[in-house]
């Protein structure tokens, strides 16, 4: 006589797990060692990084004016138009040791009591290499320029009092390069002020032999923010 013998559900449970353990991807404990091991690459990029920026924490860049020269300034009546050429000259100076400098874009302009005198001037991007200084020149113009109806008599009063003030503006984007490596691009700005002699003897608008407003600080600093 032959016996039946009928599986217990203890004994299905133990035989599902078996074969659910036998399905299991072989290659488990791989994915885990790329896991751990991509894990670890980031986070010695990132102690890398900033071991990097807190050992050579890159100081920006120097500015300093040397001479400015106003040649032309002459407002258009009735329209508020105006036309300008000035002469800009000044050192750009890389104060780092061990990092580079990338100057991607660079535009320069004039500006008299907050208000823009000139379009946009741009300098040619170069690379400014540790400790390295350049002198940058400029020729800053405007014609048919719109200003507002008070500009005339800011000039005059400039003119009572013998001097002029004028704000010379920089503004683009640098690159900071240390060995091999060279960074993301950052913004910055550059603020520099020319005071100059300003009366009827040497206005700008006068005829040409009585020469141009001419500013030479001596290598004033300029303030920049990057």
């Amino acid at each position: 006589m032959s016996q039946i013998f009928s599986p217990s559900p203890k004994h299905c449970a133990i035989a599902n797990n078996k074969r659910y353990l036998a399905n299991l991807p072989k290659h488990l404990p791989f994915n885990k060692k790329l896991i751990y091991f991509i894990s670890s690459l980031f986070t010695s990029i990132l102690c890398f990084i900033f071991i990097l920026y807190f050992t050579l924490r890159p100081a920006k860049p120097q500015f300093a004016l040397q001479q400015a020269d106003v040649y032309q300034l002459v407002l258009l009546a009735p329209t508020n138009l105006l036309n300008s050429s000035i002469q800009l000259t000044f050192l750009s100076t890389n104060p780092n040791q061990r990092v580079g400098i990338y100057y991607d874009e660079f535009q320069v302009y004039a500006a008299y009591r907050g208000q823009q005198i000139t379009a946009d001037t741009p300098i040619p991007g170069f690379y400014q290499g540790h400790q390295e200084t350049n002198l940058l020149t400029a020729s800053l113009v405007a014609t048919g320029m719109p200003v507002a109806p008070s500009f005339r008599y800011e000039v005059g009063r400039d003119q009572v009092a013998g001097r002029m003030v004028l704000r010379l503006k920089g503004r683009g984007k640098l690159r900071w390069k240390v060995g091999s490596w060279v960074s993301g691009g950052y913004r910055f700005n550059v603020d520099c002020v020319a005071v100059m002699p300003f009366g009827d003897s040497n206005s700008p608008s006068a005829s040409a032999s009585s020469g141009p407003l001419s500013s030479r600080p001596q290598g004033t600093r300029c303030s920049t923010d990057v």
